[in-house]
């Protein structure tokens, strides 16, 4: 591998595995010094399975891993070259996929082996052995899809509230839930544990941040972004970047070009 830097190509998945995986992406990775980086929280689980040098998250050296869903922002670090798949699950998917109730993943990264057992380690020895980005991707897509739909399923509440909160951009209230499906808050607390993996105004929380970084960087005014998505004021959604994303709004928003000075990038 003699390229420096990060490169990668991006397949939509396919019609079978679309409910479950949001994207799927091929890369390659090597730097001339270890890069760390902050991964903010997201509203999906993340699969890597990669090969190569491993990466620090956490603290830990991992090279083929996943967990659930996040409330915090993950720190990694690359010191080596690497290459493999990257796969961003729905929670359902992750929950049919790794057919654990998704509790036990939330701020949680665990190796393939551990997750997805000899399937696990299989898959990313034939995705090492398979040299083309499109065909890596495309044997990854065939099969996830395989497993996932073969993978527990779960009842259409939470998943149908699930998709109201993506509506809302996190904004819709729990009650307001709960009341909808004729659940009690407990009760809805229990399933979202079990088939998201945190508690529905924790992920409504991420929904709202999510969306809150994709304006930002769209170039709304940082005041129209906090009143958009819910927030108390601008401060309380400086904190909230903080800790979903170790990061402010001002370094995301799109910076001006100055003459002799570099882009600035996100």
């Amino acid at each position: 591998m003699s390229a420096l830097g990060l490169a990668m190509v991006e397949a939509a998945p396919s019609a079978a595995l679309r409910p479950y995986v949001t994207r799927l992406c091929a890369y390659r990775e090597h730097y001339a010094a270890p890069v760390t980086r902050s991964e903010m929280a997201m509203p999906g689980a993340v699969l890597i399975l990669a090969f190569g040098t491993p990466m620090e998250a956490d603290g830990r050296p991992v090279t083929a891993f996943g967990g659930g869903l996040t409330d915090r922002f993950t720190v990694t670090r690359s010191a080596g070259p690497t290459e493999g798949v990257e796969v961003f699950l729905t929670p359902f998917g992750a929950r049919r996929l790794y057919a654990l109730p998704m509790r036990h993943l939330a701020n949680r990264l665990v190796s393939t082996s551990d997750l997805l057992g000899p399937w696990g380690d299989l898959l990313v020895e034939r995705l090492a052995e398979t040299p083309s980005w499109p065909e890596r991707l495309a044997l990854a897509d065939r099969l996830l899809s395989e497993r996932i739909v073969a993978g527990p399923s779960v009842g259409p509440e939470v998943p149908w509230a699930w998709a109201r909160l993506l509506e809302s951009g996190g904004r819709l209230g729990v009650s307001a839930l709960a009341e909808s499906l004729g659940w009690s808050h407990r009760h809805l607390v229990a399933r979202f544990h079990d088939q998201v993996g945190l508690p529905p105004k924790a992920a409504a929380r991420i929904i709202r941040f999510g969306r809150a970084v994709r304006l930002v960087g769209s170039g709304m005014a940082l005041a129209e972004v906090a009143a958009e998505c819910g927030f108390y004021d601008q401060a309380h959604m400086n904190r909230e970047f903080r800790v979903l994303g170790d990061t402010t709004p001002g370094q995301i928003y799109p910076r001006p070009e100055v003459a002799g000075a570099a882009t600035w990038a996100s």
